[in-house]
């Protein structure tokens, strides 16, 4: 993983390059301060402080340059303000000519942050350090770099490389530094142990399914469980999906991938909460011993479900962990998953869809997420919509009848294995950025990842 400590080092005074930040507000005043041979310079470059531009500024004596950074209409320096000029910047020191807040050096981080485990980098530049006036952030502006980079790197994994043993492997990791305790129940002791309803969906693949669980924390705090899903490569099952539907599924572990991020950056903040972190961790594969249509399958709740498609396999997963999560009576339970399509037709890409059965969790989700540039939008649990989903035979089916209502027929569901009374939130996640932007290149994407962590840190603080 990138080296982010040496992108940033506190600011003592040692020769930097200069950076301003520009917006369109205060471009007008921005331009009166500079030289002739500057303003010359803005002209030829059509710079206005648009977001995502950045342009270099000839000094006086013609050696010493400077740099002027895009805001667009933000007053401060956002989470990606600064993301295009680091990715621009050729090695060096440079120094912002304001304050930053650490929200704002994210973007200074991640711009430099490349997933080489496949091919060497073309860009052979060294890094390019900001000195930092608060030192006090650089270690949370760190911490959060470093847990997306981890979320990314573990989306942009092909299957091939990245099974549930891999994601085992990666809680281990995380619980290994920190003092966390992890307990897995995989293959065939899923049976035994209660989890019949993960094992139904994984059993067709070579690579056992599991339920990987970690604690953390200081048993006197309040209970968290964060919970994700961690589909490591879905064909569909026997309702095979085609073809283009087939070629990202290799980020359908992407929800796993947010609650373990989660879980580093709640343990690097040290909140106050005991930690359950749950992911279950399968392949949705074919073979003669995969889960058909029309079969029933028991769960750990002990609600039967009809398969109405086996590739709505990600809710069916997740009732096994949510039940398992809800045993310990926790003050409050999150989960992340890439569960439908239907959220992306609503919402688009960029947009998770949230659902929870709690207006004051509603309310927090929203407000931190705009604050930390990190958006989520509710959607109703709408409970009309439970006879979509209902079974002839059993007391649940998978699929939604008729194909309407989809994301908010997939957050019903899992609800049914929720307590009454248990604060609970649902975030269905594209967990993936299709289009390049700055220091958020094409692949695997952290989407509700802050915003949740605001939510935390507003209550156990």
């Amino acid at each position: 993983m990138t080296d982010f400590h040496r992108l940033l080092a506190a600011d003592q005074g040692a020769e930097a390059t200069p950076i301003t930040v520009v917006g369109t507000d205060g471009f007008d005043r921005f331009l009166t301060g500079l030289s002739e041979v500057g303003r010359t310079a803005v002209a030829a470059a059509g710079f206005r402080g648009r977001a995502d531009t950045a342009l270099f500024l000839p000094g006086g004596n013609g050696r010493d340059w400077s740099l002027a950074v895009g805001l667009g209409d933000c007053a401060q320096p956002g989470r990606w303000a600064l993301a295009a000029a680091a990715a621009q910047l050729p090695e060096g020191r440079y120094r912002l000519t304001g304050p930053v807040s650490a929200q704002a050096l994210h973007g200074w981080l991640l711009a430099q942050h490349r997933f080489t485990r496949y091919r060497k980098l073309d860009d052979l530049r060294g890094p390019r350090q900001l000195l930092v006036q608060d030192p006090a952030a650089i270690d949370r502006a760190v911490a959060d770099a470093e847990a997306v980079a981890g979320l990314r790197d573990m989306i942009d994994t092909p299957a091939e490389d990245l099974g549930p043993g891999e994601i085992e492997a990666a809680v281990r990791a995380l619980a290994e530094g920190v003092g966390g305790k992890v307990q897995v129940v995989a293959g065939e002791a899923l049976l035994d142990q209660n989890f019949p309803a993960i094992h139904a969906v994984g059993r067709a693949s070579p690579r056992r399914p599991r339920i990987v669980t970690m604690d953390w924390g200081d048993p006197g705090h309040p209970l968290v469980a964060l919970v994700g899903k961690a589909v490591c490569f879905d064909t569909g099952g026997l309702n095979l999906k085609p073809g283009n539907a087939m070629a990202l599924m290799k980020k359908d572990m992407g929800g796993g991938a947010h609650a373990i991020a989660l879980a580093r950056l709640v343990i690097a903040r040290r909140l106050r909460v005991r930690l359950k972190l749950i992911v279950a961790a399968v392949d949705n594969a074919v073979s003669g011993d995969a889960i058909r249509p029309g079969d029933v399958i028991a769960t750990r709740k002990g609600l039967t479900v009809e398969i109405g498609n086996t590739d709505a396999e990600g809710r069916l997963i997740l009732a096994d962990a949510l039940a398992l999560a809800a045993e310990a009576q926790p003050a409050l339970i999150l989960d992340f998953a890439t569960l439908t399509g239907a959220a992306r037709v609503a919402l688009g890409p960029d947009l998770p869809a949230l659902f929870t059965n709690d207006d004051p969790l509603a309310e927090a989700f929203h407000h931190c997420g705009t604050q930390g540039e990190d958006p989520v939008w509710r959607l109703p649990l709408w409970q009309p919509y439970a006879r979509l989903f209902r079974s002839d035979i059993a007391d649940l089916n998978n699929n939604g009848e008729g194909g309407f209502a989809g994301a908010i027929v997939g957050g019903l569901f899992l609800e049914r294995f929720v307590p009454k009374g248990t604060p609970w939130a649902h975030i269905d996640t594209y967990a993936w950025n299709g289009t390049a932007r700055p220091g958020r290149p094409k692949g695997g994407a952290a989407l509700s990842l802050f915003a949740a962590l605001g939510v935390l840190e507003s209550r156990f603080f």
